[in-house]
């Protein structure tokens, strides 16, 4: 049996995060709406729950590997629902990749700072923890980065859920936070599109089930004006018995079960993202920063590019077996990406990424997903049936 698909509860998880380390748990007042927030891993929010200690854990966190306190090659797969990284991956510009080096897996690495190294604390309350981290990064082609990190988590309270999502949760169960994150030129030198830049990527991993379909909207148009609908090339394509994409919307398994990457250009992408579990009835928003007019985002493609500023904005990752069987997960990803952060000496970049989940009515559930999405939740549910 495959021990890492039995679900935990925020406590279990908690035990096993704080035998490693000490995490900051964020609450709301009635203790139900949990978050559990790790300093030792830049300020990631590891877990979450609606139910308080009792409740299920809804991010996706890798006890075996955090128990055993040893790091590994490459990236170490800790978990969490919303993790700071830094993008491009791949490229002339990657910040994942040595100079010179092919882009294959073995030459993969996921720099420290981003990986195992703490961030600073500056500050917490009961429902807000914010960080920070100076670091310094040198991409495949050559430049050094100079900057600074500044990392805010703040629990959302009904009001926050209405005035992000225009919806009134006021009767169902929910846990909702956003990641405020910040990067400031610290350097002497301007990022530009000769010598590259950076972005501020954000990944939540959750719990798959054979019950959970990804849901993401995007801009219906032709395809000569807002180019291909979806980017389903980054780890070979994807099969249609686990991508249906239609005119404004695509369905996507959230089972752990294939590997599997897509996304959304700056031209389609829409503001919006999600998952919907039938069995647990949990109903999963990601909301993120998306400016208007704004279409360079940088390219992770592991490949040198003829346009490196023509990566997506949005992205979905369903874990699955590589060669041999071994598998980091079973996890499903949420992920958004600030456009690509040209700036000169003391200018700054902000992205938000905001989480909701949602459990209770159904017809509540519904009609928050008709909203958000423009589909029903049965629409989801049997998208692949």
């Amino acid at each position: 049996m495959d021990t890492s698909l039995v679900p935990s509860t925020f406590e279990d998880d908690l035990a096993v995060l704080n035998s490693h380390h000490k995490n900051i748990v964020l609450k709301s007042p009635d203790g139900k709406a949990l978050i559990a927030v790790s300093p030792e891993w830049q300020g990631r929010v590891m877990t979450s729950s609606f139910n308080g200690m009792e409740g299920r854990g809804m991010g996706w966190i890798n006890h075996s590997h955090i128990k055993s306190k040893e790091l590994v090659s490459h990236m170490n797969p800790f978990g969490g629902e919303d993790r700071f990284w830094l993008g491009p991956e791949g490229g002339q510009f990657s910040i994942y990749f040595k100079p010179g080096v092919e882009f294959e897996l073995t030459n993969w690495q996921v720099p420290a700072e981003i990986d195992t190294e703490p961030f600073d604390i500056v500050e917490t309350t009961e429902t807000n923890a914010r960080f920070r981290k100076e670091m310094k990064l040198l991409n495949y082609s050559g430049l050094t980065f100079n900057f600074l990190v500044e990392r805010d988590i703040n629990l959302l309270d009904p009001e926050g859920v209405k005035k992000s999502l225009g919806i009134d949760a006021g009767k169902l169960n929910f846990v909702a936070y956003e990641s405020v994150t910040k990067i400031t030129n610290t350097g002497e030198k301007p990022w530009t599109k000769e010598s590259g830049a950076l972005s501020i990527w954000i990944l939540g991993m959750f719990q798959p089930s054979e019950t959970t379909n990804i849901v993401i909207p995007f801009k219906k148009g032709d395809v000569s004006i807002l180019g291909e609908k979806v980017n389903d090339s980054y780890f070979g394509k994807i099969s249609p018995e686990r991508l249906i994409v239609k005119d404004d919307v695509l369905f996507f398994k959230g089972d752990g079960k294939s590997r599997g990457k897509l996304g959304i250009s700056p031209k389609r992408a829409l503001p919006f993202m999600g998952a919907y579990n039938k069995e647990t009835n949990v109903l999963t928003i990601v909301n993120y920063t998306l400016p208007e007019n704004v279409t360079e985002y940088v390219n992770s493609m592991w490949e040198i590019q003829d346009d490196p500023f023509s990566g997506d904005a949005v992205n979905s990752y369903n874990d699955g077996p590589v060669e041999g069987g071994r598998q980091l997960g079973p996890f499903f990803e949420l992920e958004s990406s600030s456009p690509a952060a040209f700036l000169s000496p003391g200018e700054s970049l902000t992205h938000v990424h905001r989480t909701f989940h949602f459990s209770g009515d159904v017809n509540i559930l519904d009609e928050i997903s008709k909203k958000m999405f423009g589909v029903s939740l049965e629409e989801i549910s049997k998208a692949f049936n």
